[in-house]
């Protein structure tokens, strides 16, 4: 509601003095007060007050009511003020007193229903879970005192509402604010209309604008039901001023000018001169307008709603798109109209509309016609497309259309919904489509979505009764049409079984669907057991579960009629539930409606959650577990399926939880048959193109277009993690269930995440291993290793590392197992690195107890997995595998041949310079050698790569041949002169040579001269030609293309250069020619060559 400070509209009422022309209203008024009088408390006695309200508990002593009270209330309820004055042509005072008093609203539920979202409603679907949330920010959904139904209770409970007065048919009051930290007191003045029981209209001055009532309106309402006897009541206004003569009424309205001259004093002018001319608009019509005279004749008759409001705040969160929590305060809203059609409020239809015609008049339309866009892709949330018939292209307005053909003229539906007691036991007639079953109970053959949408409005419209009737009709028949289909299906079960027929029995699925059949009769049902009708109408029992209705216990309650011997509404519930989720039905086609399949079906079973079974709940489960697993192609858990049926996972969990305990057999049986996903198998069985061309799968594609798919798997997972759980000490159960994972899933992630589920319950800390389901766990490790084998997957190394921690709990004959068959499970580098690595460590030989004898046959089957490793990827492997062979002198001999015999060809630089600094470490100084020399022959430096990472190892080869000897530092000079053209790390591997004795100690252990390599012999006259024509090659390089910013490193890069020529005996000689060189060359360049000479000459 849009709650402003201005005056409420004119009335529409025209009051007058008797004889004063036709539009008067006749007669006079009996018992007058005299002037200014009639004044009195609105109430009789609190007693008869408290009684009329209905808030004495039953049993107290109380007067009984009077016939002008009960009369007064019933007019008050039924009839227009103007109706009666109409009527009657002497209306005594006391009884219009009673009839005004009586025209307030006495219950508070529609306060309620009118000031918030959340109303208690016993209805969970039309008050979602945590809904208490007003749009506009009314509200807050996680605070429910910020209601302003709660609010406004606070400050009437805090004594905030003053100066109350109920003139005739108008309320007005003054509700203070307290202050906050922020806000100061505020004193908001609040108006009231009513008529007929309900609130008409309402003003306040804090200015809210809502689509319901402020916290203030609440407050000064409550106040007039809650304590009548303190509210004073007076006549309409105009009768008062019937009484007066002419010096009173000129006395009235100065003294009302004075007080209010600043406000009235321009209007009072007006109407003045309108008055006084005998031709103006006014003098043409009878009588004058009271706001507080009551209702015309005319005046439709319901509770005051803001459309303006309405249509802002669907606006508003159209606009908001996709954005959190807009489709939801919209939902909202819809469970706000099922609330008030509920109650039997005509708003609720005006308030659907506003929200159709919204949507309607929403400016994306024309742009989403414009450009192809069907407008149920993005309204979808709300309104579905409903693809259930064998015409293409049917929608919810389509459904709607056809939903103003449904009549209710049927003499058997009226029957039906009329009377408990409507039944015929003489009735044989047992074909399918018969009125009534063999115990003579009525029967309702009806599209069942359709049959349970009458359901449902008849909820939705306040006949709880009727809805219930019918209800118990509709399961009858559901549970009839169950065994005529598992008779027929018996009779026919040996061909359709051979021929691997999988046609679809019911192409459209009852959860999940838009008009959620099973969910309203499963509703309609469970109302029946925890609300008595003929009490529910007790506002001290709504106020109690207001918000509260999930603690709220099923009852098995007296028996209907039409039930058998020992059932009762909830296990009528509970059974329609089952039937429901076990129907087998197709996938349908888009995200939308599959998330739905998805959401209908956790929501139901979570209500089913709810309710604590005893043995008669258990006696139905086990019969709709048994009828699952016999139907055939009318049950979801039937021996052959459609392959795009809707996966039975999360309803046969919650089956397996529930059974378990009652019967352990059923239960596994039910959940292993629902292990199946079809969907994914590779070839679908015979038949499968049964399915109507309308939802076909797209033909080329392998697997159809399962947007939930991810979801369904994760509750393939979560189903067999609860068996693996339950049969943990039971070997058969186990390798049963072993053996359901391993065909049925196919995911290697969710198979991992069994496999770690599975460790964890047997090696609980507070009991012995599990030495059965750790084998389970590993044998589902082992199955991940090799489906991700030769697949990218992110979390390999993970999965590697708990192999191994898995096979150790198993024991040291799992290491070894799988050791012996690594080709099958890992790539050489996880082998080696992770496995072999791992086993061979001493936590392992300690965390198995191993003995000398066991230690070493593990290490040798590590041994022989890490020479094939090698063999298979030397680059990755050959150094690990070195590293594990160190203690067996064949092995490792064997492990440094693979590196020889690889160095040639499938091993680089890198590679090789790793392994030869490891043998150096080792203490194999002629092998590093070897290696160093075969890594050089890989390695090409080009003239700029002075920052190449290979120049350590080339620097470290190069110190490692100096140190062994003359003859080994002149072999691999010539790969260094070779492989290296860079000018400044050939300068540091020269001067490096010529500044110690190469090989101290010599081969075969000869010690050496001691003299210092001469720089005009070989080797190093070799590696000194080479750096000076690295330099002169590097220099005509860097001058091709170089720029001013770098003139000052180049000189000092010649700085460096001339060093080096004047190791030779000739260097001055050449370096000097070399710079006369340069001049003649680039004396282009003369700022260079300046530079050149200022240092150089």
């Amino acid at each position: 509601m849009a709650e402003r400070g201005q005056l409420p509209p004119p009335a529409k009422r025209l009051c007058c003095r008797p004889g004063y022309g036709s539009g008067c209203r006749p007669g006079g008024r009996a018992g007058g007060a005299g002037p200014g009088g009639g004044a009195l408390c609105a109430g009789p006695s609190s007693a008869a007050a408290a009684a009329a309200l209905g808030l004495l508990p039953l049993g107290k002593t109380q007067s009984p009511e009077s016939l002008l009270d009960i009369a007064a209330r019933k007019v008050a309820e039924k009839w227009p003020f103007q109706r009666v004055e109409e009527r009657f042509e002497r209306i005594p005072e006391p009884v219009q007193r009673r009839i005004v008093y009586w025209s307030f609203p006495r219950s508070e539920r529609e306060i309620c229903m009118y000031s918030s979202f959340n109303t208690g409603s016993e209805d969970p679907a039309a008050a979602p879970v945590g809904a208490a949330a007003a749009p506009g920010g009314a509200a807050d959904a996680a605070d429910e005192n910020r209601l302003p139904f709660r609010r406004g209770i606070a400050l009437l409970d805090g004594g905030c509402v003053d100066n109350v007065l109920q003139v005739g048919f108008h309320l007005s009051g003054t509700v203070t604010e307290p202050a906050m930290q922020s806000e100061p007191e505020t004193v908001c003045n609040v108006a009231i209309s009513f008529d007929r029981c309900k609130i008409t209209s309402v003003t306040c001055s804090c200015g809210n604008k809502d689509i319901f009532y402020c916290a203030h309106v609440v407050a000064l309402s409550l106040y007039r039901i809650r304590k009548p006897d303190q509210v004073k009541l007076h006549l309409p206004i105009s009768e008062t001023l019937f009484q007066m003569n002419r010096d009173q009424l000129q006395k009235f309205v100065q003294y009302l000018i004075t007080v209010h001259h600043t406000e009235v004093l321009p209007t009072a002018q007006k109407l003045a001169d309108e008055i006084l001319s005998q031709n103006s608009e006014i003098n043409q019509v009878h009588g004058a307008p009271d706001p507080t005279a009551g209702a015309s004749i005319d005046d439709e008759n319901c509770w005051h709603l803001d459309e303006e409001q309405v249509q802002e705040q669907v606006k508003l969160f159209l606009s908001q798109g996709g954005y959190h929590g807009s489709g939801k305060q919209l939902n909202l809203l819809f469970a706000k109209v099922r609330e008030m059609l509920k109650m039997r409020d005509s708003n609720g239809a005006r308030m659907l509309t506003l929200i159709t015609e919204q949507f309607m008049a929403d400016p994306r339309l024309a742009l989403w016609r414009q450009q192809g866009t069907t407008m149920t892709d993005k309204y979808r949330q709300l309104w579905d497309e409903l693809d259930s018939s064998n015409r293409p292209h049917r929608t919810v307005f389509t459904r709607a259309i056809e939903a103003c053909d449904l009549h209710w003229q049927d003499s058997h539906l009226q029957h039906i919904i009329s009377s408990d007691l409507y039944t015929n036991y003489c009735y044989h007639d047992d074909s399918e489509n018969s009125l009534f079953d063999s115990h003579g109970w009525p029967l309702w053959h009806e599209h069942v979505p359709t049959a349970c949408a009458r359901v449902d409005a008849l909820r939705s419209h306040g006949y709880p009764r009727e809805a219930l009737r019918l209800a118990i009709a509709i399961v009858n028949t559901l549970r009839r049409q169950q065994q005529k289909q598992l008779e027929v299906f018996r009779a026919q079960k040996k061909e359709l079984l051979h021929k691997g027929v999988t046609s679809i029995t019911n192409l459209e699925g009852w959860v999940g669907h838009p008009l959620d059949p099973v969910g309203t009769l499963f509703s309609s049902l469970m109302e029946a057991c925890r609300v008595d009708d003929e009490s529910f109408h007790g506002f001290s029992d709504f106020m109690e579960n207001m918000g509260q209705c999930k603690s709220l216990e099923y009852q098995h309650l007296p028996a209907h009629k039409v039930l058998e011997e020992g059932e009762s509404y909830l296990t009528l519930a509970v059974e329609v539930a089952l039937i429901g989720l076990g129907q087998q039905r197709i996938m349908p086609d888009g995200l939308y409606a599959q998330e739905k399949v998805c959401r209908n079906e956790e929501q139901l079973i979570s209500k089913l959650q709810e309710i604590e079974l005893d043995d008669t709940l258990v006696k139905i489960f086990r019969k709709q577990a048994v009828f699952l697993l016999e139907a055939g192609p009318y049950s979801g858990l039937g021996e052959v399926i459609h392959r795009e049926s809707v996966p039975m996972h999360t309803f046969a969990k919650y089956l397996f939880t529930s059974l378990l305990p009652h019967d352990a057999e059923l239960a596994y049986k039910t959940a292993l048959r629902a292990m199946r996903l079809l969907v994914l198998e590779s070839t679908a069985p015979s038949g499968d193109m049964s399915r109507p061309h309308h939802i076909a799968s797209v033909v080329p594609n392998r697997y159809p277009r399962w947007f939930t798919l991810s979801h369904i798997e994760s509750q393939q997972c979560e189903l067999a993690s609860t068996m693996l759980t339950a049969a943990k000490g039971d070997v058969r159960r186990l390798e049963t269930v072993l053996e359901s994972i391993q065909k049925n899933i196919h995911s290697s992630s969710h198979i991992f995440k069994l496999a770690q589920d599975a460790f964890k319950i047997a090696t609980l800390m507070d009991s012995l291993p599990d030495i059965t389901l750790l084998k389970v766990s590993l044998e589902l490790g082992l199955q991940v290793m090799r489906m991700t084998l030769s697949t990218l997957n992110w979390r390999r190394r993970e999965m590697v590392r708990w192999l191994v921690t898995c096979a150790t709990e198993v024991g040291v004959y799992a290491l070894d197992s799988i050791m012996q068959n690594w080709f099958t499970l890992f790539t050489p580098t996880e082998a080696t690195s992770i496995v072999a690595t791992t086993v061979m460590s001493n936590s392992t030989i300690v965390r198995l107890h191993l003995d000398c004898h066991q230690q070493e046959k593990l290490a040798s089957s590590a041994r022989t997995l890490a020479l094939q490793c090698a063999m298979k990827d030397p680059q990755n492997c050959a150094l690990s595998a070195l590293t594990l062979c160190e203690k067996d002198h064949i092995a490792f001999e064997t492990a440094y041949q693979i590196v020889l015999d690889a160095a040639t060809t499938g091993m680089n630089y890198s590679q090789l310079f790793t392994i030869a600094r490891y043998m150096e470490h080792r203490g194999y100084p002629m092998r590093a050698y070897k290696l160093a020399t075969l890594a050089m022959t890989h390695l090409n430096l080009s003239y700029n790569q002075d920052t190449h990472p290979a120049i350590n190892d080339v620097l470290w080869a190069c110190a490692l041949s100096h140190s062994l000897g003359k003859n080994e530092l002149a072999a691999i000079i010539p790969l260094v002169v070779k492989s290296v053209k860079c000018a400044t790390v050939l300068s540091d591997i020269l001067r490096r040579c010529t500044l110690t004795t190469p090989g101290m100690v010599g081969l075969h252990g000869r010690r050496n001269s001691g003299k210092l390599m001469s720089l005009d012999k070989a080797p190093l006259r070799q590696l000194l030609d080479a750096t000076i024509g690295a330099y002169i090659n590097t220099t005509h390089s860097r001058l091709t293309h170089i720029s001013p910013r770098h003139y000052s490193e180049f000189i000092e890069f010649l700085s460096k250069a001339r060093e080096t020529f004047l190791m030779a005996h000739d260097g001055h000689i050449q370096f000097t020619q070399f710079i006369d060189n340069l001049k003649q060359i680039y004396k282009g360049k003369k700022k260079l060559m300046m530079l050149v000479r200022e240092r150089f000459g």
